[in-house]
């Protein structure tokens, strides 16, 4: 019943959208200023509670301030206008004008929180990767897998961003968007993150995942997502907490790959970490 009397606004939505995605705003650069649908399927449920909800307070916008306009011009005192006294704590009035501010927003709770529950929704994740904020980088620990590893600013970029350094930064590519040792995850698969800090706070953002979560000292926080099977690829983000002086140098890398690269990656790197970390044998002495 909610979702029919919000489907005209909906509808309105949509054309819309339609028409800013496929309008000269590219070229322009407006469409910046919006949410990204991403490449999950919450991503895209936030983007489309995100443009329903926009596009009610425009409609709400548009009738508030049309009937306040109409009211101004029409009964203003230069052509005659009495004041109604009548309307002045006239009970019927008073019920419909709150009764109506109710409903719409009864009308907006539910579907955002439909949304609010699939995004606290951590059931039936496949893979589980801690994540751990330090300054200024993450750490990334698959649980279940025993791999571990740092993922800091990409060294040259680190290099470039120095003063005086003589490193022009416009020659880097993704100056500052990229990282030594980016964060391997499966598609299709749901991945939960067990997000905590070792100093101070942190937050953990991928805008093209639709989820952001705080990295809070002795605290775990959990989230999760599941890249579209086919949007394979490189998804990049930054921490967006105020985390100290090298705050801007702490992207985030995630490498997004098909389920078989994805275990050829995972046992590769575990075997590779278990070499190096097992003790090596004694030299032994030659006699000359």
């Amino acid at each position: 019943m909610i979702r029919k009397a919000l489907a005209p606004i909906a509808a309105l939505a949509a054309v819309t959208s339609l028409f800013f995605s496929q309008g000269a705003h590219a070229e322009s650069g407006w469409h910046l200023l919006n949410m990204r649908q991403g490449v999950t399927a919450i991503s895209r449920e936030i983007y489309s509670l995100h443009m329903l909800i926009f596009w009610v307070c425009v409609v709400i916008g548009i009738v508030v301030f049309s009937v306040m306009i109409w009211s101004i011009v029409t009964f203003r005192k230069s052509k005659g206008a009495v004041p109604d006294t009548t309307m002045v704590h006239n009970t019927k009035v008073e019920i419909i004008w709150t009764a109506i501010p109710v409903a719409i927003l009864v009308a907006m709770a539910v579907p955002a929180a439909k949304t609010l529950v699939q995004i606290e929704d951590t059931r039936n994740t496949e893979l589980t990767i801690k994540v751990t904020g330090f300054q200024w980088g993450w750490q990334y620990d698959y649980l279940e897998n025993g791999v571990r590893f740092f993922s800091r600013l990409e060294r040259k970029a680190d290099a470039a961003r120095q003063l005086g350094s003589g490193v022009d930064p416009n020659t880097i590519p993704n100056y500052l968007l990229d990282v030594d040792n980016p964060l391997v995850v499966p598609a299709g698969t749901k991945v939960r993150l067990l997000i905590t800090a070792a100093d101070v706070i942190h937050a953990w953002w991928v805008p093209d995942f639709g989820m952001k979560k705080d990295a809070i000292p002795g605290f775990v926080n959990e989230m999760w997502f599941n890249v579209d099977e086919d949007k394979t690829g490189i998804y990049r983000g930054q921490c967006t907490e105020l985390c100290g002086r090298d705050h801007a140098f702490m992207p985030i890398v995630v490498d997004v790959r098909s389920k078989e690269d994805f275990q050829t990656w995972l046992k590769a790197t575990a075997e590779a970490q278990k070499q190096a970390a097992a003790p090596q044998p004694a030299a032994t002495a030659h006699a000359g």
